[in-house]
């Protein structure tokens, strides 16, 4: 355990798209390249009786860029923007109706 931090590291650097979707596919003359949004963090500590250390991610997959010849286009994975879009929306619309009622008095 001489350096519990980097070991850290390299087990959460995989996490990540490929860990969401995997590698880019090639099928029939069109290439997918996936897109996830991810985010990590981890922690550790050691003192002369011993160590330890944990952490943790998230990972949220998009959707996935389509190739096809020289036509590129974004395909959305529409569960995933739902799932992060309402409560996004619920956020601004309550912070747009305090602002609202702040201007209005």
């Amino acid at each position: 355990m001489a350096n519990l931090p980097l070991e850290l590291g390299k087990q959460f650097a995989s996490l990540g798209v490929t860990s969401v979707y995997g590698e880019q596919q090639d099928v029939d003359g069109i290439r997918l390249i996936p897109v996830a949004l991810t985010w990590s963090g981890f922690g550790a500590g050691e003192d002369p009786n011993g160590g330890g250390g944990g952490g943790g991610g998230a990972a949220i997959p998009v959707g996935a860029y389509i190739r096809k010849g020289d036509d590129l286009r974004f395909e959305p994975n529409l569960v995933s923007l739902l799932a992060v879009g309402i409560p996004f929306v619920w956020v601004a619309g309550r912070a747009l109706s305090r602002v609202i009622r702040a201007l209005t008095r």
